[in-house]
């Protein structure tokens, strides 16, 4: 089940107004160069961002988002018709033999429960290609992240096309470590409309990051740092021998 803010049709519309600087992106795509890819899984591909800058470059590209609403707006986006968009999760793949396989913007965090993170490790196993790559970030727990995400430090307003002001702001609504939930609010000054979206991310310690995916059949080839957010997450980079 995708969250409001992906699914709900008006909420997935304005994510990416709402979230302009996608500078973490950069990373990704200097790995896809480094790699020589020429076939990409973008899992939890959302509106399609990452996807359409990996179509740009002439890459093959496969989008998958269990979020029909975002499927939807990443469709509508020029040259949206490069890439193959799925309406799913990493268990619903045809044989892709991808070069890499990612998973952007905290991605691997948002798969919160166990059983569906293993399914998402052994389905992305499946699709790549013997040597292929699998790189995703995931926000390392020391760092204790969640205590910036206040109503005062997020409230913000943001014009945008189509949609007019609109106002959001997040709130911590618990703290159960592994787990972390919060909800966004969201007021459209158009129609007065009020929306929410409740989230739970799962901050998993390296170590056990390392250990599921060599569960998994993967080498884990480097641990990096996210080179926007230096010494906040962990960017894993592993190889289906």
């Amino acid at each position: 089940m995708a969250d409001d803010c992906f699914a709900h049709p008006r909420l997935a519309a304005i994510y990416a107004p709402l979230h302009p600087d996608r500078g973490d992106l950069d990373a990704y795509l200097r790995i896809a160069d480094e790699h020589g890819a020429r076939r990409v899984l973008d899992i939890g591909c959302g509106t399609g961002v990452f996807a359409l800058l990996l179509a740009d470059r002439g890459i093959e590209v496969v989008g998958v988002d269990p979020a029909q609403a975002s499927i939807d707006v990443a469709r509508a986006k020029p040259g949206s018709g490069r890439v193959r968009w799925i309406c799913g999760d990493a268990t619903d793949l045809p044989p892709l033999r991808a070069d890499l396989a990612t998973m952007t913007g905290n991605v691997a965090q948002a798969i919160a429960d166990p059983q569906p993170w293993r399914q998402t490790l052994r389905g992305t196993h499946a699709a790549l290609r013997p040597g292929g790559h699998l790189v995703f970030e995931t926000r390392d727990p020391a760092r204790r992240g969640w205590a910036e995400w206040t109503r005062e430090k997020s409230r913000r307003v943001t014009e945008i096309p189509g949609a007019g002001p609109v106002e959001s702001w997040v709130e911590l609504t618990d703290v159960s470590l592994p787990l972390v939930t919060f909800r966004w609010t969201y007021v459209f000054a158009t129609d007065g409309l009020v929306l929410t979206s409740d989230s739970t991310l799962r901050f998993r310690e390296r170590d056990e990051v390392e250990q599921d995916l060599v569960a998994h059949g993967f080498e884990v080839r480097e641990v990096r740092d996210a080179p926007d957010r230096p010494g906040r997450e962990f960017v894993f980079l592993a190889r289906r021998p």
